[in-house]
């Protein structure tokens, strides 16, 4: 059986209604602070498709108004579930915007469990496109991803693992600094941003980090804004290393 849910936010930008609307509604943009890769095709009616761990999805642009409205939806899947998203953009003085946004759709017969995540996720997600607008404007991040299996170690067992492989303290609060030096990458130093009980997020000079730890797996988004990022490194030379530094942090 499908259940409807609507989910409502609002957040308050340092960023005009246009860099705003470059943020969510273009590929690149997206790439650099949500999830995934991603392609828009820009008019009513187009595809909207993000590419994550290899598993793509597509959704039909219903709302383009540039620098005021973007929304997409999925289409439903044979039990009626779906996904629907919509941006509304406001401009406010001093060179502010604030964005409504409101994720909507059907999910499936574990929909509790599925709300729950999405409703704990999308102030993070915001927290994460606040980041990028104030401290990497007018740049496009490139995404990489990693994911690992930890043979079933608890929760707290993988988040432990993470913490210390970045210098981090047991109880990682907001300002603390992380230092790692992954093989094949660049050193890592950076400031904590965001830290509950799912996930914990560093701000570099030159990206943005984000660690997830639960029962038995282990994964990782981050938006790299070095201008070298994807010339040198390669979005693939990177998923490589990270992904090698990840199963060798659970394996100690």
């Amino acid at each position: 059986m499908t259940h409807p849910f609507e989910i409502e936010l609002e957040a308050i930008l340092p960023a005009s209604p246009e860099e705003v609307w470059n943020a969510i509604a273009t590929g690149p943009g997206i790439d650099s602070w949500f999830m995934g890769r991603n392609e828009v095709e820009p008019r009513e009616g187009g595809t909207a498709a993000m590419d994550t761990g290899g598993q793509r999805a597509e959704a039909v642009v219903t709302a383009y108004e540039p620098a005021k409205r973007f929304a997409t939806r999925t289409a439903a899947a044979p039990d009626g579930r779906f996904m629907a998203f919509e941006y509304l953009i406001e401009g406010r003085e001093h060179s502010s915007t604030v964005l409504r946004v409101v994720h909507s759709g059907m999910l499936g017969d574990d929909w509790q469990d599925e709300y729950d995540a999405l409703r704990r996720g999308w102030p993070f997600h915001l927290h994460t496109l606040r980041e990028y607008l104030t401290h990497f404007p007018g740049r496009t991040g490139v995404p990489v991803f990693a994911v690992v299996q930890s043979g079933g170690k608890p929760a707290q067992e993988v988040r432990a693992a993470l913490t210390g492989a970045l210098s981090l303290p047991a109880l990682v609060t907001v300002g603390a600094r992380a230092q790692a030096e992954p093989a094949g990458l660049p050193p890592l130093d950076g400031e904590v941003t965001w830290s509950d009980d799912e996930r914990f997020a560093i701000r570099t000079a030159d990206g943005l980090y984000t660690f997830h730890g639960s029962s038995g797996i282990a994964l990782m988004f981050h938006h790299l804004f070095a201008p070298d990022a994807a010339k040198d490194t390669g979005t693939e030379t990177a998923e490589a290393a990270w992904q090698h530094w990840l199963t060798a942090v659970l394996a100690d």
